[in-house]
This record gives structure tokens, sequence and C-alpha cells, in this order.
């Protein structure tokens, strides 16, 4: 404990063990601006002993029971959206879900897109707002350049000024200001060739799989859900996502090429959770851009709902559609429901979302 926070001991009528908002920090490996987060916003958060001229004090052991059942509790759901193929409908999915989750549900949602295609951040902030923010050095692609650079004065990456709060052309997701993104490059594709040559740092304290965790851990606790859109592939860029997250889902079109690599998904992951000591869970397979039609696109279907080498297959299923929606464009809407009209999508999204909300929570708590 760093004694310039230790707050003053000795006080009458308070226990020896008590903390203050720095050493809770310190406890919870996150920013003391994230303790005063949970002091206004999360229930069941201890009252401070006493308000003292250098700030609340609490009890020890009453925070610490307060961290072990919220880490129990898995407060924010992290989930990965992983394909081997691209094309699939992974950045729609995913973007949907963020925009339903934060107008349906009212949760707070943070996007990180890992994807160098940067679909989903165009998407999201269109492209003038992207280069923008690419040429000023403040994308992922920084965050990971600068962890192949030995001299700290050279790192650019600025997690406050990368985050975009409250973004989504559609005007509906904007006004809730809930909607929060970091924004994927280009450069990636370079960048994570790479990794696997990072400085380990002294004492072997840095680790290419760990650089998305570390970055994220001070802002984690300010979300309900933090969606992660994958590259497609299972290098260590998407490794640095399914880090932090405590499962995934593959959105897959129903035909050979697409669904042929989700049991290499599962293992692989299941073999990187293994080496992680800690769960990431399959939460599921969403089926998009389906036909009805296409006796192809129904047999894959079959055979994903009997192959007990996938994960589940969603009950939902979302159709092909020629609409503006499924293309990576920064198009805005007035609501979502405008946004997904075409086919009865908006119905379909909401019924997903919920699915997915259910599978999670219920995986997670259980």
């Amino acid at each position: 404990m760093n004694d310039a926070h230790r707050p003053p001991s000795g006080i009458p009528g308070l226990p020896s063990d008590i903390v203050g908002i720095a050493e809770i920090a310190d406890m919870a490996g996150v920013s003391p601006a994230a303790v005063a987060n949970w002091r206004s916003r999360q229930q069941g958060f201890p009252s401070p002993l006493r308000e003292l001229r250098a700030g609340p004090v609490f009890s020890a052991t009453a925070v610490r029971r307060w961290l072990h059942s919220k880490r129990k509790a898995q407060m924010t759901n992290c989930i990965s959206t992983i394909n081997l193929k691209g094309g699939v409908g992974k950045t729609t999915s995913t973007c949907a879900l963020a925009e339903l989750l934060t107008v349906q549900h009212e949760k707070r949602v943070l996007v990180v897109d890992l994807d160098p295609q940067t679909n989903l951040t165009t998407v999201l902030i269109g492209e003038d707002r992207w280069k923008e923010q690419n040429e000023s050095h403040r994308t992922l692609a920084q965050l990971f350049t600068d962890a192949l650079t030995e001299d700290p004065d050279e790192r650019l990456f600025d997690l406050d000024d990368a985050l975009l709060r409250g973004v989504s052309p559609v005007d509906e997701v904007a006004a809730t200001g809930r909607l929060d993104l970091l924004p994927s490059s280009l450069d990636l594709i370079d960048v994570q060739d790479r990794l696997a040559s990072m400085p380990a740092g002294r004492y072997y304290s840095r680790s290419p799989g760990d650089i998305l965790h570390t970055a994220l851990k001070q802002v984690i606790d300010e979300y309900d859900w933090v969606l992660i859109d994958c590259p497609p592939n299972l290098g260590l860029i998407t490794l640095n996502g399914l880090r932090i997250s405590q499962g995934y889902v593959i959105p897959t079109i129903p035909d050979v090429l697409s669904t042929y690599g989700i049991p290499q998904i599962v293992t692989r992951v299941e073999d990187y959770a293994t080496e992680l000591n800690e769960p990431i869970i399959p939460f599921g397979i969403i089926v998009s851009k389906y036909r009805a039609q296409a006796r192809l696109h129904q047999t894959v279907v079959e055979d994903l709902h009997s192959n007990p080498d996938v994960p589940n297959v969603f009950d939902t299923i979302i159709p092909e559609a020629a609409a503006i929606a499924e293309s990576a464009q920064y198009t805005p809407f007035s609501t979502l429901r405008q946004k997904y009209q075409h086919g009865g999508r908006f119905e379909l999204y909401r019924d997903l979302t919920d699915e997915i909300v259910t599978v999670v929570e219920g995986a997670l708590v259980s």
C-alpha cells in the first residue's frame, strides 16, 4: 500500500483495516475513477465508515467481500465474435447486437473493433471520422504498435483519446450516449505479424496476448457489455480479444466454406482457455444471410444442429437481404426500426439479442 495514499489511522471509532479510494483501486486493479463510478452506479457498494477531509474511508473486509461477489457475478459481459471466414455477417451482427443492447435493454456497451478491415468502425462513425482518428494515432493499431516499442516516450496511444463515446449514425442510439467504440485500423494487418517478437519487458512482465487486457482494465467496469469484433483468424490480435472475453459467438453463412472452420475455432479456443486456466464459453452460432429456398442452406443448418463438435445454434436466423444495413456504410437513420425495417429484420435482431442475453447471462450465472 502506498503510504502517501494511506488514510489516517488511530481514529477513534474506526477499525484498523480501513482503506481509501486509492487503496480500493489497487485491490481491484482499476483506476480511482472506476471506483468512484462503482460508488455511484453499483448497488451494494459498501458505505463509507466516515467521510474524512482526505476522502471517504471504508472497511477493507467489506470491500473485499463486495469485490469477490462482483467478480463472481460477472457484472460486465464480454463476448467476442469470431469466424475464420470473412463476409459472414460478423460486422452486421455485432453492430445490431450493440445497438439493440443499448436501446432495447438500456445497457452501456463498448464495441472493440479488432478487425483490420475496419468495417464495424466505419459503420459506426463513417470514413471521414475514422481517417481523422487513424491519422492522429487514435486507433487500436497504435495500441499494438506501442507494444512493439521499447522506449515508453515513443508510445503514442492514449485510451481517453482513442475511446469514442456516444457513437452510431442512428439518432435513437446516439441520443442514449451509451454506445462507445474503440476503432480499428488497416495498419493492424502489418502489426499482427510483428507481435510475436514484441519485447518482453522487465521481469518478462509483458505478453503479446495481454495488450488489450492491460489497456482496458481501467475502463471495462464502466460497461454492462463489451463486444469484440475479431479478425477472421486465430492470430494474436484475436487472442487479445478472447483474453478479456468470457465467451464468444460465431456468425456464419450456412454454407460449407463458412462453417468448415467452426470445429477448429472451438478446439483452438478451448486449448487457449486451458493455457489461461480460465473458461472461454462457446455461447452459440448465429446463422445469417440465410436463404430459405436454398436446399444447401437448409441442409447445413440441420447439420449444425446435429454436430456435437460445434456450439448450439441460436434459434433466431437472419435471412439474406440486399438492404443497405447489410453493407459497411455509414448511413444516418432516425430509429433502429427504420434501419432494420427490410424483411422484418428489426424484430429478428431484437429476438436474437434477447436470445443472446439469455444464453450469456444464464451461462455466466451458472
